[in-house]
């Protein structure tokens, strides 16, 4: 059945392999515009995105026909090619195999994007392994589970 009408918010997390800081200033906005495009090429919506050395933020609003794997290996696998054809980083650059995905809700749609722009700022303070710890922890606190 089609979903006509959906409010599918998503922040999601991709990280380099071993956390390396492959992603060199220089490269940044390159890579940021050409995931923007494969979003937009699913149909869904990229609000914020951000690519610090080893790791990229990125909030979305996808479309229901697609699913957060399916989206984030179209992203991964379409900005590894992009990346390594125009010798963005070095040639050792890699995803991890896995990424984080979290839902937002409409009313912490500009929280999310203001924190995901700020991502400099917020490196000066905490380290990307303090920051993503956190986010797991916040998440995992909000899930309950019935046993």
């Amino acid at each position: 059945m089609k979903i006509e009408y959906h409010n599918l918010y998503i922040h999601y997390i991709l990280i380099t392999r071993q956390r390396f800081p492959f992603i060199q200033e220089s490269s940044r906005i390159r890579i940021e515009k050409y995931i923007t495009g494969i979003v937009a090429n699913t149909e869904s919506k990229l609000y914020s995105i951000y690519a610090n050395p080893a790791h990229v933020h990125f909030l979305i609003s996808r479309i229901p026909a697609i699913s957060d794997q399916e989206l984030i290996t179209r992203i991964a696998d379409g900005s590894l090619k992009f990346i390594l054809d125009n010798h963005l980083c070095s040639s050792n650059f890699m995803w991890q195999k896995s990424a984080a995905a979290f839902s937002v809700s409409k009313s912490d749609v500009d929280k999310v994007c203001k924190y995901i722009i700020n991502q400099p700022e917020n490196h000066k303070r905490v380290s990307f392994k303090e920051e993503y710890d956190e986010l797991i922890k916040f998440y995992l606190q909000t899930i309950k589970w019935e046993l």
